[in-house]
């Protein structure tokens, strides 16, 4: 089977649909699954495509179409021929933004969440009213849809009336090769040069984007944290690149009574993340929404402690293993982070049950299980494992 695989929407590499697609590719090479993907990617994002190359055929997208709306217009009008000229037997869209009207084969999206139509402001009025207008059209024109989490699906189900028929549950993965726990001297050697990190840090990894991703009021608690704990000498990492809302958040780090010990680490890529992981006191996760959640599981799969919101997919993606805390009330997410100090005991099962829960999330799987979704689709007989 060919399959083109739409992936100029990866935004250089940073962004959670790039983490699924690399997770993806990475977990058809590992079992040799019987299926031959083009990827029609733009010219500048090949080299991030590297690993992947000698088992994937590549179709250049002119930069032109980087932009947003001239990308979706792309999808709309160039790509249906692109993909009969490659011979292509199915399409994958791994981004629901990008959902094409008349593709003439068979399509598969992956909707990762539909943030917004939970989260108000999430987006600019002209991103919100794509997302919740013309994308719950087109959706229906999809042959099939998977969702990354059981959560994501009943807002598809919800949001955008699709039958159960075509929507499929396949969860994300984790790569246990790169996030898996480092030793003491790992994680200094890893680290950053530039800064002293001798003393113990909490951390966010998120992109800065307010009001979805809760900065704010973590910011509130860590300054509780650290009224209540005069002696301490914790400090926050916020790991992420800027996005829609940042400057409110750097206004509040400069105004923060605390500011010399919060510290923004910009985009940290994979390779690094996990040294940042394996020597944090723990992950704190206040976002108000989330399709799925990968930070979460890739800390647990460092050996780090999770405090986490309760907010779409994150309960259901941690399963227990980690603490859960309202997102909108700063005093509560204190209360975690200063339960967690005072309680060695609660920080070990925390480890251990993470460690457990990570295990169960692996890219090979949700290839499995796409791959056959790709023959389901065309009607055609699921491959055995190879």
């Amino acid at each position: 089977m060919k399959v083109g695989l739409s992936v100029s929407v990866i935004q250089r590499g940073k962004s959670g649909v790039a983490t699924y697609v690399g997770g993806l590719l990475k977990g058809m090479a590992a079992r040799n699954w019987p299926v031959q993907v083009t990827l029609f990617g733009l010219e500048e994002d090949r080299a991030w495509f590297a690993p992947w190359l000698n088992h994937c055929e590549w179709a250049g997208v002119p930069e032109g179409f980087r932009p947003a709306v001239k990308n979706i217009l792309w999808h709309q009008t160039v790509l249906p021929g692109c993909l009969r000229r490659h011979g292509c037997d199915l399409v994958h869209i791994p981004s629901y933004r990008r959902i094409v009207t008349m593709p003439g084969i068979p399509q598969v999206v992956t909707i990762h969440d539909l943030a917004p139509f939970r989260l108000a402001g999430k987006y600019d009025r002209l991103r919100m009213f794509y997302g919740k207008q013309v994308v719950k059209r087109l959706a229906r024109r999809a042959t099939a849809i998977t969702a990354v989490s059981e959560s994501t699906a009943a807002d598809i189900r919800e949001f955008f009336n699709i039958p159960s028929a075509r929507l499929s549950v396949i969860y994300n993965g984790i790569e246990h090769g790169r996030f898996f726990p480092l030793p003491p001297e790992e994680v200094k050697r890893r680290l950053p040069i530039t800064a002293d990190w001798k003393e113990p840090w909490w951390i966010y990894v998120a992109r800065l984007e307010h009001p979805g991703k809760n900065h704010l009021r973590l910011l509130k608690a860590f300054e509780a944290v650290c009224a209540a704990l005069p002696s301490s000498s914790f400090r926050l990492v916020l790991a992420g690149a800027d996005w829609h809302g940042a400057p409110e958040i750097h206004r509040a780090i400069v105004a923060s009574p605390v500011r010399d010990r919060i510290h923004c680490a910009g985009f940290v890529p994979d390779e690094d993340l996990s040294a940042w992981y394996s020597g944090a006191r723990a992950l704190v996760f206040p976002s108000l929404f989330e399709g799925f959640g990968l930070p979460p599981l890739e800390a647990m799969a460092c050996g780090c402690p999770v405090l986490c919101s309760d907010r779409g997919s994150l309960l259901e993606v941690t399963g227990g293993a980690a603490v859960i805390f309202d997102p909108e009330n700063p005093d509560t997410i204190a209360a975690s982070m200063q339960t967690l100090l005072a309680s060695p005991d609660q920080r070990s099962r925390l480890v251990q049950a993470g460690l457990a829960r990570a295990c169960q999330f692996r890219w090979e799987s949700c290839a499995k299980e796409t791959v056959a979704l790709y023959h389901h689709a065309c009607g055609q007989p699921i491959p055995q494992n190879p």
